[in-house]
């Protein structure tokens, strides 16, 4: 690891235009919801996985007794098929969200990829976008 000089650590020779700036603000706005959307597809993964816990113990219960299934913040009995039936609707609409929360994932990070390009080669080393 070397140390920068005093020139590099303060080289402000580069003037930041009013699109540059607007660049930078995008990329703050895009890495904010980036973070929040990474947040919202681990809350889903661990949903998902819950749920596929579930219908193990489905595969497994007798297929005579009620199940106690949860809707919302309640439990609610249904029949063996009826819980099934309603697991797999709810994994389908959990997947489908997984997915979309997933691809607004990935526009985010390609629109911060493009604005990293072109920030970093205006300012190099006098920007940090990086965690």
């Amino acid at each position: 690891m070397r140390m920068l000089s005093q020139e590099d650590e303060h080289d402000d020779n580069t003037e930041v235009t009013w699109e540059d700036q607007q660049r930078i603000n995008t990329f703050s706005k895009l890495n904010t919801r980036l973070r929040s959307i990474e947040e919202k597809i681990e809350v889903l993964k661990a949903e998902k996985e819950a749920l596929d816990d579930i219908s193990m113990e489905l595969e497994l219960a007798d297929e005579d007794q009620p199940v106690m299934y949860r809707v919302g913040e309640a439990f609610i009995h249904l029949p063996h098929p009826r819980a099934v039936k309603r697991l797999e609707k709810d994994l389908s609409a959990l997947n489908d969200e997984l997915g979309k929360y997933t691809s607004g994932a990935e526009e985010c990070e390609k629109s911060m990829k493009e604005l990293k390009v072109t920030l970093y080669a205006k300012f190099g080393r006098a920007i940090n976008l990086d965690e």
